[in-house]
């Protein structure tokens, strides 16, 4: 019956969640080439204020806890574990005073409306999965970004998402390129629980009555050794995921 239901409310949402897209791409054009970065960050923080509303179509909640201590006006390094696309938009809301920037994969940078722009002008990177060089050039440029502006970078360390909330071992490469261009970055680590859920029975239809949880954990100083810091970082991700 649940999934029944899961049929229409998906293509409901679909609708809304299209709609947002198509909005955004011209607002966001408008924002970035009259007002410059500021407005079109806001642009986008509002983008991804509605796309998490459009979730609630398929009656998914969510929590979302920041402790008091996360540095402001530094430059952070946020950890996830990646379980869907789902992720993206909670984080650039609720985490949008932090100037949440991505590492992300290059196919992404083409051909959807608002989100291709964001990714291409918005300060994020694209990386070419088949071609290591390219890849670890743009995450030391992001690093080196996030270090001269203050604003933080997103790095999902598993590579790929999990498709059942288990956690996936840390690829630490492209973690260590960004500690090792943004000196002065704080790690933040964060744990994602639920987010797969809305994928359960593959891209349709969605999942529904999801309640999403994301705990973001104390930050970590970029000092000392780095394979530990990063071991570290893996542990309290994981900690948090049930």
């Amino acid at each position: 019956m649940r999934k029944i239901l899961a049929y229409p409310l998906t293509v409901i949402y679909f609708v809304f969640f299209g709609l947002a897209l198509v909005v955004f791409h011209p607002i966001q054009w408008i924002c970035l080439n009259l007002f410059g970065y500021t407005a079109h960050k806001g642009s986008v923080s509002l983008l991804n204020w509605c796309l998490v509303r459009c979730t609630h179509i398929l009656g998914t909640t969510y929590s979302f806890k920041i402790p008091s201590d996360i540095p402001e006006n530094t430059p952070l390094i946020i950890v996830a574990n990646h379980q869907s696309m789902n992720d993206i938009p909670p984080i650039i809301w609720f985490m949008r005073k932090y100037h949440p920037k991505f590492v992300s994969k290059i196919e992404l940078g083409k051909g959807i409306p608002s989100v291709s722009f964001n990714l291409r002008h918005g300060g994020s990177v694209l990386i070419d999965r088949k071609d290591s060089r390219q890849a670890l050039a743009q995450i030391a440029k992001l690093g080196k970004y996030i270090e001269e502006h203050n604003r933080s970078a997103v790095i999902f360390p598993e590579g790929t998402r999990s498709r059942t909330g288990k956690p996936k071992k840390f690829q630490p490469m492209g973690l260590k390129i960004l500690l090792r261009n943004a000196p002065s970055a704080y790690i933040v680590p964060i744990s994602i629980n639920n987010s797969w859920k809305m994928l359960q029975y593959g891209k349709f239809p969605y999942g529904i009555g999801n309640h999403l949880t994301f705990r973001v954990h104390s930050a970590i100083e970029n000092k000392g050794n780095v394979d530990e810091l990063i071991a570290q970082t893996e542990q309290r991700v994981n900690a948090g995921i049930v």
